[in-house]
């Protein structure tokens, strides 16, 4: 039987309820629990806060071969070891990945808080294959993001060979990433990846996709055969 762990950058009470946290990371972990649930119901999930990982009372066996870690943030402490920590480490060093894409992958990156990225492609990397999934936008409301956004045939194959560059530069995992872009006339400028469902894979609860991000991140981190995703 499995045991997931699911850190989320918010408050968790005594009961493992959410007590502190926006309404995007509320949905993002009950979208993830109900993915593990549909799948196996005798998974057991503990939803914990990124701060207590400070805690050295918190331990739990890196042994136990069952133990599945689902961070649904970036902010995970330095000190703490997991299987993708370097992955997330990478992610989280914003500059260096950016000033990495421009001069090896040669594509425009957002600088300091200019051209930060309001749209998001979805990758979904299996042990066998990348999909790229339908990409996300941002609406006016706060937290609600829509998908799918057509691009132009020539930006989504660049998009794509961005997206196929850089995951196998960082021989990335299976797992969903969310690559943060921004289009100004037609180019991409890279703002950012995600190494897992953040909340504009929302969207594709209410998108026609099937599975939709969530479940294709269990399915990923589980080894499951992936079923078609949207492109």
């Amino acid at each position: 039987m499995h045991k997931v762990i699911i850190i989320i950058n918010a408050e968790v009470n005594t009961q493992g309820a959410i007590s502190l946290g926006s309404p995007a990371t509320r949905t993002m972990v009950t979208a993830l629990e109900r993915a593990i649930s549909a799948d196996s119901d005798s998974t057991e999930v503990d939803v914990i806060s990124a701060a207590s990982l400070w805690s050295n009372s918190l331990i739990y066996s890196k042994s136990n071969s069952n133990l599945i870690y689902c961070p649904l943030t970036i902010e995970i402490p330095h000190k703490f070891s997991f299987p993708v920590q370097k992955l997330y480490q990478t992610c989280r060093d914003i500059p260096g990945l950016r000033q990495w894409v421009e001069q090896n992958l040669g594509y425009k990156t957002s600088i300091l808080d200019s051209w930060l990225g309001d749209l998001w492609l979805p990758i979904v990397v299996t042990g066998k294959q990348m999909l790229c999934g339908s990409v996300i936008g941002e609406g006016v409301i706060p937290n609600y993001y829509k998908q799918p956004v057509e691009l132009d045939r020539k930006v989504k194959k660049s998009l794509h060979s961005l997206a196929q560059e850089l995951l196998t530069s960082l021989d990335a995992p299976p797992s969903v990433y969310l690559i943060q872009f921004r289009l100004l006339s037609n180019e991409i400028i890279f703002d950012r990846l995600w190494p897992f469902p953040a909340a504009p894979a929302i969207a594709s609860l209410r998108y026609s996709q099937q599975p939709n991000l969530f479940i294709c991140h269990w399915y990923c981190l589980t080894q499951k055969p992936m079923l078609q995703v949207t492109t």
